[in-house]
């Protein structure tokens, strides 16, 4: 089981969810790693290569944590935030990207 590490914000920013959200990306991130995919995920190519979005829903909205899973050491948790618009803000992208590139990843 590879564990998690979280950059910048993310972990607070999880914690700072709903309790079923933040047990629902606990749960997704858990299959990750395992080795198995989310229930709902989506590549984030505009985040870098092997970036992905997991997807949460509930009553109080629209939850994604992005994170990267294909180096050896870790799963990183990039950026974690309440969605608020149907497109994922340019802000939100950025900032994983940001911090994509911190662990030595490539856009």
């Amino acid at each position: 089981m590879k564990p998690l590490e979280f950059l910048g914000s993310s972990q607070d920013d999880i914690r700072a969810m709903p309790a079923a959200v933040r047990h629902a990306l606990g749960e997704e991130l858990m299959r990750v790693q395992f080795g198995a995919e989310p229930t709902d995920f989506k590549p984030m190519p505009s985040v870098g290569a092997g970036a992905y979005e997991v997807r949460v829903r509930d009553a109080s909205g629209a939850f994604r944590a992005i994170y990267v899973a294909k180096f050896a050491d870790a799963i990183y948790v990039l950026h974690a935030f309440q969605k608020k618009t149907q497109k994922t803000r340019k802000e939100d992208i950025e900032l994983a990207a940001k911090r994509y590139r911190m662990i030595g990843g490539q856009p």
